[in-house]
């Protein structure tokens, strides 16, 4: 094997939306190759994804050579009614560990703080 990742089957709590967001919240001049393994989706789902979030203005991009460096509009209202009111940099502050330990974290409770 090549060590491909094996893609996921079955439902989510998380769309691939908020996956792709979330990968390049971590890393903002991820390629498309990685944003794809990191989130277990084909390149060109990643490329329409990314294409849906800038057309709804979530999202934007400048090129640096051959790269792209994203950048997250963190005020914008999230979509669905349910989340009135909610930002979207309230959606990543769930989804991404600054620090880079994400699995940690999840698995202890730590990093996770009420503000008053």
């Amino acid at each position: 094997m090549s060590g491909a990742i094996e893609p996921h089957t079955g439902w989510t709590f998380i769309t691939n939306h908020a996956r792709v967001l979330a990968a390049i919240a971590e890393n903002q001049n991820a390629r498309v190759r990685d944003i794809a393994a990191h989130c277990r989706l084909t390149e060109r789902a990643v490329q329409k994804i990314i294409s849906d979030l800038e057309q709804s203005g979530y999202l934007s991009h400048t090129r640096e050579g051959r790269s792209n460096i994203y950048r997250i509009e963190q005020g914008k209202i999230l979509r669905h009614p349910a989340e009135a009111g909610l930002t979207v940099a309230s959606l990543l502050a769930l989804l991404v560990q600054v620090d880079g330990h994400h699995e940690t974290a999840a698995r202890t409770g730590a990093g996770v703080t009420e503000k008053s």
